[in-house]
This record gives structure tokens, sequence and C-alpha cells, in this order.
């Protein structure tokens, strides 16, 4: 049997001030067992800065070649953004990924500070779920996207700052489907349900949902509606506007294109694995989340 520490891995960007004592309690939990830390560099340094010398020995890592492929896990530590940004360092790897989330529930960084102890302790133990979630790729002749055309929530195609409206040629597996006049156009994972295509009027779809969310944003025409399509679709954008270019988004990530670029659209055979307590679920959330149930008149 082999002497190896246990290697886990640590993402993280900021701590507030009311989430340092569940730190400690994330810390005291760690030092239990017989790990080896790689942290964040840029988060170990913050770290130190805000509560001091951490209280056990680790490394760093900056880059995903830095992250040893032995690693057990990710901990991404924040919101649902920082656990977008932590997605890049794991997915060649497939490193499974957990989401502790230092403020308000998320729906990917679920794991908060009431039960981030019992939480722990059993993905220590290996009793979780593994979620596998699907992914985006976008295409672009001649642009790379810096390497990431992948994305996890969505891709958007936005009209630049206060420009009038642009036209979003849509095609699904090369038939025309529709010409969206409107401020931008969100195509959405199920995972990406529940964030920008949600806040734009698209429909909560579940994370195992084979499909894909077509939601225009703030369109001219009151009967274009969300679709929702399977995902093994292939999307074709063309755009048409007043600017010389346009901007799209993949999650967290934005690029300026010129009107002419032409983007493709289609479901990566990439994928990612998200940990998952065996005592949450995704209903739960919901409710935890959009505060189902509750009567506010009251």
């Amino acid at each position: 049997m082999s002497d190896r520490k246990r290697t886990i891995a640590i993402f993280g960007k900021l701590i507030k001030p009311s989430f340092e004592e569940s730190l400690q309690g994330l810390w005291n939990i760690l030092m239990k067992e017989d790990l080896e830390i790689i942290l964040f560099r840029d988060f170990a340094q913050t770290l130190e800065k805000q509560t001091g010398t951490l209280p056990f020995p680790y490394r760093t890592f900056a880059t995903p070649d830095e992250i040893p492929s032995r690693t057990e896990f990710l901990i991404s530590i924040g919101g649902d953004g920082t656990f977008l940004e932590a997605i890049p360092f794991i997915l060649d790897k497939q490193i499974p990924i957990a989401g502790i989330n230092s403020g308000r529930l998320g729906f990917l960084s679920d794991i908060n500070s009431h039960d981030l102890q019992d939480c722990m302790v059993e993905i220590l133990q290996d009793e979780f779920r593994i979620e596998t979630r699907s992914l985006i790729e976008v295409s672009s002749p001649g642009f790379s996207f810096d390497g990431n055309p992948y994305a996890l929530n969505d891709v958007s195609i936005h009209k630049l700052d206060s420009a009038s409206m642009i036209t979003i040629h849509t095609s699904i597996d090369q038939e025309y489907l529709n010409s969206y006049w409107a401020d931008g156009l969100i195509i959405a994972t199920p995972t990406g349900s529940t964030a920008y295509s949600l806040s734009s009027g698209g429909p909560i779809v579940l994370p195992q949902s084979q499909n894909l969310i077509l939601t225009p944003i703030a369109p001219h025409t009151l009967t274009v509606r969300p679709l929702v399509i399977p995902d093994a679709s292939v999307l074709d954008f063309t755009i048409e506007g007043r600017n010389e270019s346009f901007l799209v988004s993949l999650d967290h990530r934005s690029y300026h294109l010129p009107l002419e670029q032409k983007l493709q659209l289609k479901k990566s055979i990439r994928s990612i694995q998200v940990i998952k307590p065996n005592k949450h679920s995704f209903f739960s959330t919901l409710r935890n989340k959009l505060m189902w149930g509750i009567d506010r008149r009251n």
C-alpha cells in the first residue's frame, strides 16, 4: 500500500469577515486528516494577509499543470462565480469539485456555513455522490477564446454597451430557426438554467436534463419566447448590427468579436464532476434559494 498522503486542492478569492469562523472550522477538520493541501497561490496570499499564518503546511498552484493528477478533489470557497473560475484548473484532469459558499446560498456552491463541518467530514469519508455536469463549447473561425472555449452555465451573445439592438440569425442543425432582434441571446445548459437565463425569463431545467435553452434578452418582438432544444443540436449564429462588433460571454469571460465573425455552439464532449453531499438535493436548493413555499406577507 502506498504511503503517499491524500491530496486535495483549494481554490478561492476573498473571505468575508463573517465567514472567518467557519473557515477556521474547515481548517480544524482538514488538520485532523493526513492530507497534502495545495492552495491557489493568490488565495493563499490573501488568507495570510486576512487571517495570519495558516495552521497547516501547504503548497501552492497558479496553473492547472501545478495540480497533481492524483488530487482527489478540489474545494472552491466563495460563490458560484468563484466555482466557475475554478473549473479550468481541473477540467483536463477530471478532478471532482465541491463548492463551499462563503456568502449566500448558491446553486453550484451549495455547502453553506451551517452544515460545512458535517458535509466536509462526510466528503473526507467518501460519503457523497458525484453529479456529471455538461459543458457547452463555442467555436469561431480564427478565434481561440484563450484556449478555453467551454462554459458550464451559458454562452451569451450581447450588443455592445448602449448600442441599438442586434440581429442574431440562428440555425439549428443547419435549419434556419429565427432572427432574434434583441439586446442579446443566452444559450444555457441545464446547470445554467438557474443563472442568467432565469433572470431573463428562461425556464428552470433539472441539472441532469439533456437540453440546451435559448433565452432572448429583451427581444423586440414579445412573442419570441425561450426555447428548450435537445443538447445534441448544433447551433450556428451570424450577427448583424449598427456597431462593428458584438460581445460573446462564456460564463464569466467576455470577448469582443467583429460582426462578420460567425459562431457555432454545441455540447462539449468534456464534462465536469461535481461533489454533492448526500443530504443535498436540487429541489431543496430551489426551495431555499428561491424561497418557495414562504409567504412574505405573514
